[in-house]
């Protein structure tokens, strides 16, 4: 009776920390999947040329001006300004 109760007692610690070790890696993993859409979304999404320096710019940080990107407020105007030269 009493090897019976020990051995009851080591298959139930055995069962709850195993219980826990599978809750603490599903918790991982779903905190990972978070982590890594999340990153997904913050990279500013699509990118855009820039038409004056042809520099990538994430479309989230890029100015649009009559249909053209622009990297920065500079460019779109020495653009602007060259297009009314010609």
């Amino acid at each position: 009776m009493n090897l019976l109760l020990i051995r009851l007692i080591i298959f139930a610690v055995l069962f709850f920390a195993g219980l826990k070790l599978y809750r603490m890696y599903r918790d991982w993993k779903l905190d990972r999947e978070e982590l890594l859409e999340g990153d997904e979304n913050q990279e500013g999404g699509q990118m855009v040329r820039c038409t004056w320096c042809k520099v990538h710019v994430p479309e989230s940080e890029a100015l649009r001006d009559r249909g053209e990107w622009f990297c920065s407020s500079a460019h779109r105007d020495k653009y602007l300004e060259e297009q009314k030269s010609e």
